[in-house]
């Protein structure tokens, strides 16, 4: 079974928010064909667009995974509706928002799927979040 590595993006600023992404994760681990390679810090942004709200806390995840794109964005739409999430109004808060960052080398553009997130380059926490992700664990210690 080939797999790629994916970095998903988690978000929320509703409710029990450090819980939220915790769900997250857990349940990203248990997707089929998927493991959880390494979590980002969390880190606690101002929210981005014109809807007043409250502060984000985020979070890069990087998975491995044998799910095609679709199919791994119905899987994070449903983890977000798991958890409360409704989509109301763009740049809302939200309970918890997964996007797909980058799945592998891959390039999509699709109506609701763009790969690399289109948005990437202008959410410096995103770039802060990959570059922790991609850097060399600390050799064990002996």
């Amino acid at each position: 079974m080939a797999t790629e590595r994916v970095y998903v993006a988690l978000g929320s600023n509703l409710g029990d928010r450090a819980a939220h992404l915790a769900y997250a994760r857990d349940r990203l681990a248990v997707l089929p064909g998927t493991r959880v390679l390494r979590a980002s810090a969390v880190e606690e942004t101002a929210p981005l667009g014109p809807v007043p709200q409250g502060a984000y806390l985020n979070q890069m995840v990087l998975l491995e995974t044998a799910l095609e794109p679709r199919e791994l964005l119905r899987e994070l739409h449903a983890i977000e509706v798991a958890r409360g999430r409704e989509r109301r109004v763009r740049w809302g808060p939200r309970t918890l928002d997964l996007d797909i960052v980058r799945y592998g080398a891959r390039t999509l553009v699709e109506p609701d799927l763009t790969v690399p997130h289109p948005e990437l380059e202008h959410r410096d926490f995103w770039l802060r979040g990959i570059a922790e992700l991609d850097a060399p664990t600390p050799a064990a210690r002996g």
